[in-house]
C-alpha cells in the first residue's frame, strides 16, 4: 500500500506467509469472551470476526489470528536480545477513515495495551512473559521517544489511583489551574454520567474538556493578551496571530489529581502552529459526538515530554516531566539488576504488519520499539 508521504510501503499481515499463524475460530474461548457470548451464525469452522469503530469515525474490520510476536528483551545497559510471545490479535481486512489505505497518514498497525484481558500486555502477562506494567515517553520536540514494559526505577514517578470498573485508563482529577488561579469548579464536574474520572489516552492527539471547564480555561488563556484577534479554523479550532514567545505571553495550565499528583502543560505544548496562526489544542467535548460528549480526555497534547507509567499490578498511573530523548532505568523483578533503556527516533510510523488488538485504550499511534524485561 504506497503512501505519498511515507518512505516505505505499508505491509499487510498475511497469515499464509506465517509458519506459526493460526486462525481463531468462533468456538474459541477468546472469541466467545470478547464477543460477549457465542456469535449468531458463527460456527466452529468459521474465523472469529471483529469490527472496531473509533471515536473519530475511523474503523477496522477483519478476523482474529494467533501468532508469535517478537520483542526486544533488555539484556544489559542499552542492549537487548530477541524474545517472543504468542498473542491473539485482529488482522484488518477493511480500514476506513484515518486508518484507510487512501489516507496519506494511514497507519500500518495499532498496538493495543488496554486494561482488558484481550490486550497485548494482558495476554503476555497472563502467560508469565512480562509484568503487567509499562511506560511511554513521547518526545514532542524531536519525535520518537521511549516505550518499555517492566518496572521503571528511574526517574522516580509519583502516582494516582486508577478509577475502578472503568474501561479506559481513568484517574480522579480534583482541580484545574490556569497560571496562578484555580478555576471555580465543583468536584462533580469530572464525573459525567457513567464515565468516572479523567481518561489518559496516548491514542488521542489533543485534549477534550467538558464545556464547564473548557469555556473558562480558554477565556483565561485568551484574556492574557487583550488585543488578540481570534479566528475559528475549520469550525473547530480557536486560533490567533501572535509573533512573540508563547511561553512568555500565556499561562501554564496545571491539572491536579488524587494523591497530590499534578500535570503541568506549557503554552508551547497546548498551542500548535497552523498557517501562520497559533491554535489552541484544548477541545470542547460538549461539542463532540454522544460517546465523547462532556468527557475529560487527555491525549498527546498533555502527555508528550513526560514519562507516563501504567502499573496494572497496583492499579495506579503516574508521570513526571522528562527528556524523552534520554534514557530510563528498568529493574528485573527476579534478579534485581537495573539496566538503561534508551530512546529511539522514529520519523514516521514504523513499518510492520497491519494488526489491531481490540481494546478500549489504543496506545501509541506512532509505534515505538518495545523493550521488555522478561519474567519467567
Amino acid at each position: 500500500v504506497p503512501q505519498k508521504k511515507l518512505p516505505w510501503y505499508l505491509t499487510l499481515y498475511d497469515i499464509e506467509d506465517s509458519d506459526t499463524g493460526k486462525l481463531v475460530s468462533c468456538d474459541n474461548p477468546f472469541c466467545i469472551e470478547i464477543s460477549g457470548g457465542p456469535l449468531s451464525g458463527c460456527t466452529a469452522n468459521m474465523s472469529c470476526p471483529y469490527l472496531e469503530i473509533y471515536g473519530d469515525g475511523s474503523s477496522t474490520a477483519g478476523y482474529f489470528v494467533k501468532d508469535v510476536v517478537q520483542y526486544a528483551q533488555v539484556s544489559g545497559d542499552l542492549r537487548t536480545t530477541t524474545a517472543n510471545g504468542s498473542v491473539i490479535f485482529g488482522c484488518g481486512e477493511r480500514q476506513s477513515g484515518d486508518l484507510g489505505s487512501d489516507n496519506e497518514e494511514a497507519l500500518d498497525g495499532i498496538l493495543g495495551f488496554g486494561k482488558t484481558n484481550s490486550s497485548m500486555i494482558s495476554q503476555l502477562a497472563s502467560s508469565g512473559d512480562v509484568k503487567k506494567m509499562f511506560a511511554h515517553c513521547l518526545d514532542g520536540t524531536n519525535g520518537g521517544g521511549i516505550f518499555a514494559i517492566g518496572h521503571v526505577v528511574q526517574p522516580k514517578v509519583n502516582t494516582t489511583p486508577m478509577v475502578p470498573d472503568q474501561p479506559h485508563y481513568s484517574v480522579n482529577m480534583t482541580a484545574v489551574q490556569v497560571g496562578l488561579e484555580f478555576l471555580n469548579l465543583t468536584t462533580d464536574v469530572f464525573e459525567i454520567g457513567d464515565r468516572k474520572g479523567t481518561i489518559i489516552d496516548s491514542g488521542t492527539t489533543l485534549a477534550y474538556l467538558p464545556e464547564i471547564i473548557y469555556e473558562p480555561l480558554v477565556s483565561k488563556i485568551i484574556s492574557q493578551q487583550p488585543d488578540l484577534k481570534v479566528h475559528t479554523v475549520h469550525d473547530e479550532y480557536t486560533c490567533f496571530q501572535y509573533s512573540e514567545s508563547v511561553d512568555e505571553g500565556f499561562p501554564n495550565v496545571t491539572f491536579h489529581f488524587q494523591n497530590s499528583l499534578s500535570l503541568n502543560v506549557h503554552p508551547h505544548e497546548y498551542l500548535f502552529p497552523y498557517e501562520g496562526l497559533w491554535c489552541i489544542g484544548w477541545q470542547n467535548s460538549g461539542m463532540q459526538s454522544s460517546e465523547r460528549r462532556n468527557m475529560t480526555l487527555l491525549g498527546d497534547l498533555v502527555l508528550s515530554n513526560k514519562l507516563v507509567v501504567y502499573d496494572l499490578e497496583n492499579q495506579v498511573i503516574g508521570w513526571t516531566e522528562y527528556n524523552c530523548s534520554s534514557s530510563i532505568k528498568l529493574q528485573d523483578e527476579h534478579s534485581g539488576t537495573v539496566h538503561l533503556v534508551g530512546s529511539h527516533y522514529i520519523s514516521s510510523e514504523s513499518p510492520s504488519c497491519d494488526v489491531t488488538v481490540l481494546v478500549a485504550f489504543i496506545l501509541l499511534m506512532t509505534l515505538l520499539q518495545i523493550f521488555i524485561y522478561q519474567n519467567m
